[in-house]
């Protein structure tokens, strides 16, 4: 699919009044995976750019959440912002991913202040993004499984570099920069598959 074809396709699926009540989803989560290859993401990202302007035009107001711009947030919040920079050289990089892992921690730190953004927003749909920049110490998984009793009221698209895929032998699985496996996830739909 072009990105002018996956552009439309988006723009027709995010605003139509099926996406945005929720319907069709069978009790399942609101969660939608926007998958696409590694190397199309300065492309995705103007094209995610333009789809939030499009909709906002369309009375459909997006939330974005980049999940590396929160992560430094979260970070200068904590007041270790300048302690992770100065002792980034000096600590191996396992150290580092591990320390990154403890204080951007989905459950405990990452999806409470997701979940104080989207109290205080008004928004119809939330756009997630920033998966790539944020690996390995933040999985996307592990921000879906924890976001889904709080981002439930309100469809939410995760703009994901990779693939979503589906099969009877293994399941559904996210496959960042299409080549780690491992990251078992089923409650999404793949959004180049939903009905206008």
């Amino acid at each position: 699919m072009s990105m002018q074809d996956r552009f439309q396709h988006l723009y027709a699926v995010i605003s139509g009044q099926r996406f945005l009540n929720k319907q069709g989803l069978g009790n399942e989560v609101p969660f939608f995976i926007c998958s696409f290859k590694s190397d199309e993401s300065v492309e995705m990202e103007r094209l995610q750019h333009q789809l939030v302007n499009r909709l906002e035009q369309a009375g459909v107001r997006i939330l974005e959440i980049n999940l590396y711009d929160l992560s430094i947030e979260i970070l200068k919040e904590r007041d270790i912002w300048n302690q992770i920079l100065e002792i980034e050289t000096s600590v191996s990089k396992g150290e580092l991913k591990e320390l990154l892992q403890g204080v951007l921690d989905p459950e405990t730190h990452l999806v409470p202040v997701i979940a104080a953004k989207l109290a205080n927003t008004d928004f119809d749909v939330l756009f997630l993004s920033g998966v790539g920049e944020v690996f390995p110490y933040i999985r996307s998984h592990n921000v879906l499984n924890n976001l889904q009793s709080t981002a439930k009221e309100k469809p939410t698209v995760m703009f994901f570099p990779g693939d979503y895929t589906h099969s009877l032998e293994s399941g559904a699985s996210l496959d960042l920069f299409g080549r780690l496996h491992d990251d078992k996830y089923y409650r999404a739909f793949d959004i180049f598959h939903c009905e206008v």
